[in-house]
């Protein structure tokens, strides 16, 4: 037993200081039991959703980790007895896990049925993809609310907007993966609005909040397909940005969580799943900085990305390769 005891603190030590993470935080430490949760989610977002869950739960902790979308696929593929809960807003990526065998069915959990996959995946926010905007860039100019309009103004004014336009590395991000292949899907505006940023010097990030750091200082005017729920929680910068959702085809990301199959604490993990599940208004505390899934009439709404074996197209190695070398033509112009 202390063999085994020396053996996990030397794996938990190395995974936080030879592995790189966004962010790492324990709440209620020292408690007897402990629940490792790895999210795409930051920390300041999520900690009031965890601290409510052990508000009555004095003998657990949770050790939250944060890393990207893709990022979570790569370890919980490499170490899945590490975690115990995993919540990702990369659908694809998470619906992949899920039927690989990784996620441990949730038997008497309820939810609807297009916001879960065989009980063991479940969706639990409604997020849209959305275009920001700093306000002083528009200053005096029209507003894009679609990505055609969006593709007008960024013509109109390149001196404005060269090397001040950003989106998702999609080569990094699961999530912009995920964002770009829908809107392939839907338009070949999506195309000619990639040409037109890419030849505009596009910057491209890894995440949300940095595009959303770099946009409130003004290093650059625009963010395309950044998630509107973190624009909207940052509250030093809701006189800076405006969030807007595309008025021509809108699309919505559901966050996902599930339980690992190796988990070493099944309940607790269980019993955290549900308490996400049960959060049923945005407007509520602890949550008020996450949009709530759960609508009046239990639909989705019809710009949803649902959770179904079609969402795994663009995993396929060949279509993927594909599909990053024609972004990279459109994106990336030298």
């Amino acid at each position: 037993m202390r063999y085994l005891a020396i053996v996990l603190i030397w794996f938990w030590a190395g995974l936080a200081t030879a592995q790189e993470w966004e962010d790492r935080k324990v709440f209620n430490p020292g408690a007897a039991t402990k629940l490792n949760i790895i999210s795409s989610t930051d920390t300041t977002i999520f900690a009031p959703l965890i601290e409510d869950f052990l508000a009555d739960r004095p003998s657990v902790s949770v050790e939250y980790w944060v890393t990207s979308t893709a990022d979570i696929d790569q370890r919980l593929r490499a170490t899945p007895e590490a975690f115990d809960v995993a919540i990702s807003s990369a659908m694809d990526l998470q619906l992949k896990l899920t039927n690989d065998g990784y996620a441990l069915r949730l038997s008497g959990v309820e939810h609807p049925a297009w916001a879960e996959w065989r009980q063991s995946l479940f969706a639990f926010t409604a997020e849209p993809a959305t275009i920001v905007i700093n306000r002083a860039a528009f200053s005096g100019q029209d507003v894009p609310q679609t990505r055609q309009a969006l593709i007008e103004a960024l013509r109109a004014r390149p001196e404005v907007f060269r090397g001040r336009v950003g989106t998702y590395d999609v080569r990094q991000s699961g999530l912009g993966y995920l964002f770009a292949t829908q809107d392939a899907r839907a338009s070949e505006t999506f195309w000619r609005l990639m040409e037109v940023m890419g030849g505009l010097d596009l910057r491209l990030y890894c995440c949300s909040g940095d595009m959303i750091d770099d946009l409130t200082s003004g290093e650059i005017a625009v963010a395309y397909n950044v998630l509107g729920s973190y624009a909207a929680a940052r509250i030093e910068s809701r006189d800076v940005l405006e969030v807007i959702p595309p008025a021509d085809f809108p699309t919505t990301m559901m966050r996902t969580a599930f339980v690992l199959r190796g988990t070493a604490e099944p309940d607790i993990a269980k019993a955290f799943v549900a308490h996400l599940l049960s959060l049923q208004s945005g407007d509520a505390a602890p949550v008020s900085q996450l949009p709530m899934l759960t609508t009046k009439d239990g639909t989705a709404a019809r710009d949803t990305i649902h959770l179904e074996p079609a969402l795994m197209t663009f995993l396929d190695a060949l279509k993927r390769r594909k599909f990053l070398s024609a972004w990279e033509d459109a994106a990336i112009q030298d």
